[in-house]
């Protein structure tokens, strides 16, 4: 099997070691997972290996020979293919023409030969199990993961050495679990035809299920590399942090003296009551959230569970149903109407839904509060806006250069504090968190977790949808399951498992859910 071994790598930025001597062997034929938190080096070795960035200290040997990548076309020719999260297609062209993007079309004459075009690319999809995808329909019609699939699929077009080694970073970040089994699948084919895979990934299931081997980087240095049956999620996690970290969600306060003496200080009464509500894809959903209280919303791809996180901030219609909020009806037709009613938001993709990432974290925080700040209610009050920022990043835990800083610069889990800074800013009564640590490491997992439990203490209601099921158990007093929109079963968290709620997720709800 071909092999390409790091020996002792080291990249300095300024004073900084991004990576400090890092060793280790990826082999064809296997899978190799690559772990660590934000900022632990997985981004700096992958631009090494991908040649664009060259070391300052240590080297590169393909099949025991030195070799230098002074190029992504270098590492190309070596046999390294590179599939990132967030794909680069065409929409509008067809799934053949996105599969060509970086290859010359097949002519005659001058003229582009459409039928060759298409059967190259049918015969890559077929070599990984993947006939049922048309080549001639738009790319516009495949979901997220078969889009990554094709192009899976185009590294295999016009090569006579077949790519040997795959490096995939979060490839199922943005793919329901539909899709991440179908990229599985071609994992497994691509592995049984002798590629090897670095897998790069802050899902620890995936991880456990996936690798051979797994490697541990922290702060720029390997910590561990070990066969993946010879490890679990508790050594690995305690590898990537430092920290014992057994007890993996923040214990409630709600039955000590401290909880007890909050929840009298709490206003009586409902913070949130849905009556029958009914919207695009919800059908006559009826529940009670009170202050303090963690609500789990969960179920199968399709459930609804989005859907009535955007029908409660107004962004989907109502077609009947009414909600009430501390006791008093509201209408919602808008998001901005539910942010100043008192309903805050942090949406399951930050980068499309959330965050404008060209803006400055302060830009970002601050957004659906420029009115509340506004001087007359009309001019922006920068220092006001200052000055909120450092109150809600202190409470998160904000980890940035300063309130100019591009949004875009940070970390995966330092953004989605923003989310979490921008939602409590204007001191909601009802928190909606969709998929809140969807694409963030381990260590911020457990800032949001902590910061969760924090609100709920405080009196936030806080209604958390997930398709984590360890995250619902270990976080939710109550939990909601939705089939297809509707709400089928309404438990209390009492020694919940998940093969318990799993079977909820799948099992004919009783006559009627109680709230």
């Amino acid at each position: 099997m071909t092999t390409l071994t790091l020996d002792a790598l080291t990249r300095i930025y300024g004073t900084s070691r991004a990576l400090d001597g890092v060793s280790l062997t990826l082999t064809g034929g296997e899978v190799h997972a690559l772990m660590g938190e934000n900022g632990a080096g997985k981004s700096t070795l992958i631009r090494l290996i991908a040649g664009l960035e060259r070391p300052d200290t240590g080297k590169l040997r393909l099949d025991g020979q030195p070799v230098t990548f002074d190029s992504p076309a270098a590492a190309q020719a070596a046999g390294l293919r590179f599939i990132h999260q967030e794909l680069h297609v065409v929409p509008a062209l067809s799934v053949a023409e996105n599969m060509h993007l970086s290859l010359p079309y097949p002519r005659r004459l001058g003229l582009i030969r459409w039928s060759a075009l298409a059967d190259a690319a049918g015969t890559a999809l077929a070599r990984l199990g993947l006939s049922q995808i048309d080549p001639r329909q738009p790319m516009s019609r495949l979901g997220p993961g078969d889009q990554m699939l094709t192009r899976i699929a185009a590294t295999l077009i016009g090569t006579e050495a077949r790519p040997w080694l795959y490096v995939m970073d979060e490839p199922t970040a943005a793919l329901t679990g539909a899709e991440a089994e179908r990229l599985f699948t071609v994992i497994a084919e691509l592995k049984s035809q002798g590629a090897g895979i670095l897998y790069v990934s802050h899902r620890m299931a995936e991880v456990m299920r996936l690798s051979d081997r797994v490697t541990v980087l922290r702060d720029g240095k390997l910590i561990t590399t070990t066969p993946r049956a010879g490890t679990d999620q508790t050594r690995l996690i305690h590898a990537m942090t430092g920290r014992d970290l057994s007890a993996m969600f923040p214990p409630r306060t709600l039955h000590n003296n401290e909880g007890a003496r909050r929840a009298e200080e709490r206003p009586q009464g409902p913070a949130l009551t849905l009556t029958c509500l009914t919207a695009p894809n919800l059908h006559q959903i009826t529940l009670t959230l009170a202050p303090g209280e963690v609500l789990g919303v969960t179920g199968l791809s399709g459930s609804g569970r989005g859907a009535l996180l955007r029908a409660l901030m107004g962004a989907l219609p109502l077609t009947s149903g009414k909600i009430t909020l501390n006791g008093q009806p509201v209408t919602l037709t808008s998001p901005a109407e539910a942010w100043t009613k008192g309903i805050a938001y942090v949406p399951r993709e930050r980068r499309t839904e959330g965050l404008i990432s060209g803006g400055t974290v302060v830009e970002n925080v601050t957004l659906p509060h420029l009115t509340a700040l506004a001087r007359a209610r009309r001019f922006r009050n920068r220092p006001r806006e200052r000055a909120l920022l450092a109150d809600v990043a202190m409470a998160v835990r904000l980890k940035s250069t300063g309130p100019a800083q591009p949004v875009g610069q940070l970390s995966g889990g330092n953004q989605q504090k923003v989310l979490f800074a921008r939602a409590i800013a204007g001191a909601p009564q009802v928190l909606l968190l969709d998929e809140p640590t969807r694409g963030v490491d381990v260590g911020a997992k457990f800032d949001i977790y902590r910061l969760i439990r924090q609100f709920c203490d405080d009196g936030l209601a806080v209604i958390f949808a997930s398709s984590d099921l360890p995250e619902i158990i270990g976080l939710s007093d109550r939990i909601a399951v939705l089939q297809s929109g509707h709400l089928a079963h309404l438990v209390p968290n009492r020694d919940m498992t998940e093969a318990a709620l799993l079977s909820l997720c799948y099992d004919q709800p009783p006559a009627k859910a109680s709230a």
